[in-house]
This record gives C-alpha cells, sequence and structure tokens, in this order.
C-alpha cells in the first residue's frame, strides 16, 4: 500500500447531514487569523478540500471540517470548514459535528452534564456548550456569531422566473430567503431537481445584479444559499428546502441558515429576543434556534443567536492518495 497523501478523520452526521472531522495529517494551515487560513487554503490547498470532499472518497453533499490549533487565546481549537462548494466562514451543522466528535473521542476534558469548547472559525469565536450524559454527546447548543438582515423584501429578475421577491441575511454565510410559492413550486421533494434549478438560477441573479458584501470578513461577498420557505411556515417554526451551490440540498436545518432566519423575523418585528425558533428541513429533521441579545455588525444591527441540534458519530477512517491515483482531486459528477 502506497500512499502520498494521508488524513485521519471521524465521520460523522448532524440531523441527517455529514461532517467529516480532519484530526490528522493537515498541519497547520499559514495565516495570523482563522479567516486568514480559510484564504490561504482556498488559494494554495483547495485540492486536500476536493480529495476529501468529491468523489469518490465523498459524494455531491458531502461536509467536513479541518481541525486546527487556534489563532486566539480564548478559544480550544481552530476550526475550517469544507465541502463540495467551498471554504466556508461558518458551519452551523459542522460546529455541531466538531463538538460531539471532540466529547466523543475524548479530545476534549469532559464535564458532566454539560462541556463548553470554545471554537475559532473563520467567522469569529463559536461557544458550543455540549450537554454530556454517562460521556455521550447528546445535543449540542452554540451560540453563533451576529447575524443581521442584510435587505428585506427586495427583488430580482432571475431568467426563467421572472421578478423573484426575496430577502437576504448573514449568519455565518449569506441566505437569500425565498418563499415557494414566489417560483410556483410546492415542498416536495419529489420536486427537488426544480427547486435546486430554481435556487441555483436566484444564487447567479443575485450575485451578478446586487451581491452582498460583509463589512468585516475579507472575502464574503457572494450568495451561495437559498433558503426556500414552506407555506405555513411561521416566526415560531418554520420548514425549509435549503439549495446550496453548485448543485445540492442541506440534509440538516442548517445552523448558520437558522441563525439568519432568526435575523430576518427579528428584523421584521416577529422574533422576539429569548424565543424558541423551530427550523426543520427538508427531510424533517430540527434544530432549535433563540437569540439571545443584541449587537451591531458594521453598520448592521445584529443579534446572537443560539442553535441547538444532535450530532452522531458514524465512522472512523485514513484517507490515503496513492502517487498513481488518476483523481488526485476526486471528480465531480
Amino acid at each position: 500500500m502506497r500512499a502520498e497523501r494521508l488524513f485521519s478523520a471521524v465521520d460523522s452526521h448532524t440531523e441527517g447531514m455529514p461532517t467529516r472531522v480532519v484530526t490528522g495529517g493537515m498541519g497547520v494551515v499559514p495565516g495570523a487569523t482563522m479567516n486568514e487560513r480559510r484564504l490561504y487554503f482556498m488559494e494554495h490547498l483547495d485540492d486536500v478540500r476536493r480529495l476529501l470532499m468529491n468523489e469518490p472518497r465523498g459524494h455531491a453533499a458531502m461536509s467536513g471540517a479541518i481541525l486546527q490549533p487556534p489563532t486566539r487565546p480564548d478559544a480550544d481549537f481552530g476550526v475550517l470548514f469544507i465541502e463540495v462548494s467551498g471554504c466556508l466562514p461558518m458551519c452551523g451543522h459542522g460546529t455541531i459535528g466538531v463538538a460531539t466528535v471532540l466529547v466523543e473521542t475524548g479530545m476534549v476534558a469532559v464535564t458532566e452534564p454539560a462541556t463548553v469548547i470554545r471554537l475559532d472559525t473563520p467567522a469569529g469565536l463559536v461557544v458550543a456548550t455540549v450537554q454530556v450524559s454517562d460521556g455521550h454527546a447528546e445535543s449540542v447548543t452554540l451560540e453563533n456569531v451576529p447575524a443581521y438582515s442584510d435587505r428585506l423584501d427586495a427583488s430580482v429578475e432571475v431568467p426563467g422566473f421572472g421578478r423573484v421577491p426575496y430577502s437576504l441575511a448573514f449568519g455565518g454565510n449569506f441566505y437569500a430567503m425565498v418563499d415557494l410559492d414566489a417560483v410556483g413550486l410546492p415542498f416536495d421533494r419529489a420536486r427537488k431537481t426544480e427547486i435546486l434549478t430554481a435556487g441555483l438560477a436566484v444564487m447567479e441573479a443575485i450575485n451578478t445584479q446586487a451581491p452582498p458584501k460583509h463589512p468585516e470578513i475579507a472575502g464574503l461577498d457572494h450568495c451561495h444559499h437559498v433558503e426556500f420557505i414552506a407555506p405555513g411556515s411561521t416566526a415560531r417554526h418554520s420548514r425549509h428546502a435549503m439549495a446550496i451551490y453548485p448543485g445540492w440540498f442541506d440534509r440538516s436545518p442548517c445552523g448558520t441558515g437558522t441563525s439568519a432566519r432568526m435575523a430576518e423575523l427579528w428584523a421584521r418585528g416577529e422574533l422576539e429576543i429569548g424565543a424558541d425558533f423551530v427550523n426543520e428541513s427538508f427531510i424533517g429533521s430540527r434544530f432549535t434556534g433563540r437569540l439571545t441579545r443584541e449587537t451591531t455588525v458594521g453598520p448592521h444591527a445584529a443579534v446572537v443567536p443560539t442553535v441547538t441540534g444532535r450530532a452522531w458519530v458514524t465512522g472512523l477512517g485514513q484517507y490515503l492518495l496513492d502517487p498513481s491515483d488518476p483523481y488526485p482531486a476526486g471528480f465531480e459528477f
């Protein structure tokens, strides 16, 4: 057996969505902050992401996280989030997966009933509180980076769909919130191909005509997520189909998407600080969110969200690259 690259990882899923937590083989990515490391990784090390996320080692909806030493003294670990769509500033389901893996593998000192893990992410400090019983991670509540509404009740001309109303909010990534009724489609997984087509078209239109730009996070100037809101959704319980670039759905309820949705509802005056908000995914899994306090992000009024969900370890792996492998960075299909 030959290998010119060897990565160790613990695989998990968070409410249905995978997180491959890379625990060894990466080394320290250069950069004074985690966002600088993210940008360096994107420019110089993206073959690692493609190797671990794309087929044949991954699949078309694969997601992962690479553990790093933290760049700030108040954090326990640094994290780079990788998936088939790129290298994200923040990933909620991935953070829940990382915290669960750290507890389940004993990589952190575990205390019961709660173990607190402070994570240095490219979007900022995220605090994960893991509820632990008999050494097992039962659930994770993450205090996310501040979320804010970028625009309410905007519209964009989308080829094939006409003028589509949407709102845009940040919850660790930018999310366009679009009512499914606005594109004439039902909340039905049998229609997922049409919903995905609509989502990619909306993303392209926003990024071409009115791209967002985060005031504090360098390199965050696009929308790669469209949160299609199902009919009957409220400010207490919302169902959605999360379409993601370059063409897949989040299986989890999406932690950063839940944060963005709460920020939008708060900006509308429909969700108050301290109220529970249940966000349900396309497969029926759920996160519970809550806004804890108000703050600001640059010129934007913002809120600090928490998101609670569950993750489970699904496997242990070592991923190799044979020097004769014809697909050293995997492939997309």
